[in-house]
């Protein structure tokens, strides 16, 4: 008789402590979150989850942007919306002092730098990141290391696949 009393306790646990009801389940602190999105800029595509397996994130470890992720927060499985984000909430806006000029006989010398061209740069410890050339000039380039999206408004179509 303990033995069924413990097993329907069980079952009552399950059934009325939120399991089975993963539509009150949210987005927030804690969870492990999948969504499907589509990022536009100026109404250009410039990254889409379609055809690949959703983002996975969690909430307030600084996995997302600040504004994507703010708009995120209370949503549930299933819920899709439009989230704009302004430069200071995502990429930052262009910082002037993100620009370096590099003497050009220090580039290879059969490059050939154009304005828009983007170089793979390698700190003093091997980590490479983009930086893309701002101005030419005869003696020096101008590297613009921002954030390619920095100063750029984001749009994000979001929708909640699953929250664990």
């Amino acid at each position: 008789m303990k033995k069924i009393l413990v097993l329907l306790f069980a079952v009552m646990t399950v059934l009325f402590n939120g399991v089975g009801h993963a539509e009150d389940v949210m987005v927030a602190v804690g969870k492990k979150v999948k969504f499907d999105y589509t990022l536009t800029v100026n109404k250009e595509v410039v990254e889409s989850s379609k055809g690949k397996q959703p983002l996975e994130y969690n909430p307030g470890r600084g996995e997302l942007i600040p504004g994507l992720e703010k708009e995120m927060l209370g949503m549930k499985v299933g819920d899709a919306k439009t989230v704009v984000v302004k430069p200071e909430d995502g990429y930052g806006i262009i910082r002037s002092d993100a620009f370096r000029d590099f003497d050009r006989a220090k580039l290879p010398k059969d490059m050939e730098p154009k304005v828009g061209m983007v170089l793979e740069m390698q700190d003093e410890t091997g980590t490479s990141f983009p930086a893309k050339v701002a101005e030419v000039s005869e003696k020096s380039v101008k590297l613009d290391f921002n954030h390619p999206l920095a100063g750029k408004e984001l749009t994000f179509d979001v929708k909640v696949v699953s929250i664990e």
